[in-house]
C-alpha cells in the first residue's frame, strides 16, 4: 500500500506515524514544510519518496503534490493527524478520490456549532449552543440561556482563546478580545459545570476497536489560566466497570453520527449536576503525546496498531489495562528563566519504576506561559496498576517538585 502522509518532521511525534507505516509495509511518501535535506537519517530511511511544500495548510500546495505522486503511481491513503490539517487534507483527499476522511466529517468535527447541532439530532447530549458573528447575536444567545457562557472560535482545539464569561463587564472583555464586533465568528455555549475528562478511540470502517477514558484535573480552562496548579491528565485502567459505559456509548452514537471511518478520535466530555455532555471531537490522535501513555499503561505501540488500522484494516493487540499513567504538569513559580528545581531528584528517586519519563528544561531556559501547555515547562510521565494509587502519586509530585525561576 503507498500512503501520503502529511508533515512527517513536526512535531517531533509525527515521525511515530512514519515509522509505524513502514514497519507494517507501507510505501510513505511524506508531504512536509521541511526541505529534505532537514530530514535526519532515520526518518529519510521509513520514507519512500517526500515532497516539500511551501505550508501543509495551503489547500492548492497539498493538491499538487498529492498530484505529483499520482502521477508517478497509485495512492491508497492520505493521511494527517494534526488538527490544523484535517480540513485541507479532506478536501485534497476528496478531490483525489483517495479514500478517508470526508470534508463533511472533517467539517463536523471542526465547526463547534455544526457540530453540537448534528450530534443533537443524533440523540447525543451536548451543551445548548450557537454560532455568532455580531456582538447582537452573542447578547440574545445569553438573554435565552443565563450567564455563565463559553466562548471560543468555531474550530479551536483545547481552550485555546477560549473565555469563561459570567457577567456583562466579563462579556465586553470577551467580544472585544474574540473580535466578535469587528465581525469575527464565534461559538457561544452554555457552560456546564462539571468534571471534564476524554475520550479517544481508533476505529476501523466506523467501528471502535480501541477505546480509553482520561481526566482532568482541574478542567481545562482552569489549567490554562492559572500558573500554581500543577494540571494532571490521567488515563484510566478501569474503562471496562459499569461507571464508562454511558460514555462509551455517547462515543459510539458520535462517531456514527458524524461519518467516521477509519481513524482516531479524540472527543471530550463534562459530567455534573447536568449528567454527562459532550463536549467536541477532533477526527485524529489527542495531543501531548498522550498515545505515549497509551501505549505504557497497554503493553501495546498505538502508532503500529493505527497503522494497521489504515493498511491492513484491523489491530493486532489489544489494551492489556495493566497500568492506569498520568502526566503532571510542572510549572515555572515565575516568568522569566528557570534557575533550578527543588526536590526533584528526590522524587525520581522515591517513584522508581513508577516514573515513565521526563522533561526537565535546563537553568537558563526561558519559561513558558501557563497557556502555551501541559508540555511547555518541566512535566513527568508515571503509571500505576491501581488508579487511585496513580493518583496518589500524581498528587505528590505537584505537592513536592518546586520549578524555580527569576524573572528575565
Amino acid at each position: 500500500m503507498h500512503v501520503l502522509f502529511v508533515e512527517p518532521a513536526f512535531p517531533r511525534n509525527q515521525r511515530e506515524f512514519v515509522r509505524a507505516l513502514s514497519a507494517v509495509g507501507a510505501r510513505v511518501t511524506g508531504i512536509g514544510e521541511s526541505s529534505p535535506q532537514a530530514l535526519d537519517d532515520e526518518l529519510k530511511g521509513w520514507l519512500y519518496r517526500y515532497e516539500q511544500v511551501r505550508s501543509v495548510t495551503d489547500e492548492q500546495a497539498l493538491l499538487q503534490a498529492v498530484k505529483r505522486a499520482q502521477q508517478r503511481e497509485w495512492v491508497d491513503r492520505l493521511e494527517a493527524t494534526v488538527e490544523a490539517h484535517i480540513m485541507p487534507t479532506a478536501k485534497v483527499r476528496e478531490a483525489c478520490t483517495i479514500p478517508g476522511t470526508t470534508t463533511r466529517t472533517a467539517y463536523l468535527c471542526r465547526d463547534k456549532p455544526a457540530m453540537k447541532e448534528a450530534l443533537r439530532q443524533a440523540g447525543v447530549p451536548c451543551a445548548q449552543s450557537t454560532g455568532a458573528s455580531s456582538a447582537a447575536e452573542v447578547r440574545e444567545f445569553i438573554k435565552r440561556v443565563g450567564y455563565p457562557v463559553i466562548i471560543k472560535p468555531r474550530d479551536a482545539a483545547g481552550a485555546a482563546g477560549t473565555w469563561r464569561v459570567a457577567s456583562d463587564e466579563e462579556l465586553g472583555h470577551a467580544l472585544d478580545d474574540s473580535g466578535v464586533e469587528r465581525g469575527a465568528s464565534v461559538a457561544v455555549e452554555e457552560f456546564i459545570e462539571g468534571h471534564e475528562g476524554f475520550y479517544d478511540t481508533l476505529c476501523i470502517d466506523g467501528r471502535v476497536v480501541m477505546d480509553f477514558a482520561c481526566h482532568y484535573f482541574p478542567n481545562v480552562l482552569e489549567a490554562m489560566r492559572t500558573r500554581w496548579i500543577s494540571p494532571q491528565v490521567v488515563c484510566t485502567n478501569r474503562i471496562d466497570a459499569p461507571d464508562y459505559r454511558q460514555v462509551r456509548e455517547m462515543g459510539a452514537r458520535v462517531i456514527e453520527a458524524l461519518g467516521i471511518g477509519t481513524s482516531a478520535t479524540h472527543m471530550e466530555w463534562f459530567f455534573g449536576p447536568k449528567g454527562l455532555k459532550f463536549s467536541e471531537i477532533g477526527c485524529r490522535p489527542p495531543g501531548v503525546r498522550v498515545w505515549d501513555l497509551y501505549a505504557a499503561a497497554n503493553d501495546l505501540d498505538m502508532y503500529a496498531e493505527w497503522a494497521r488500522a489504515i493498511v491492513q484494516g484491523r489491530v493486532e493487540r489489544a489494551p492489556s489495562r495493566r497500568y492506569a499513567a498520568g502526566m503532571i504538569a510542572l510549572r515555572p513559580e515565575c516568568d522569566g528563566h528557570i534557575t533550578g528545581y527543588e526536590k526533584l531528584d528526590e522524587v525520581r528517586t522515591r517513584l522508581g519504576d513508577h516514573l515513565i519519563d521526563g522533561h526537565y528544561p535546563a537553568p537558563g531556559t526561558a519559561t513558558q506561559p501557563p497557556s502555551a501547555g501541559y508540555m511547555a515547562n518541566a512535566w513527568m510521565r508515571v503509571r500505576h496498576t491501581d488508579y487511585d494509587g496513580l493518583r496518589r502519586i500524581l498528587d505528590y509530585i505537584g505537592q513536592t517538585v518546586r520549578v524555580r525561576a527569576k524573572p528575565a
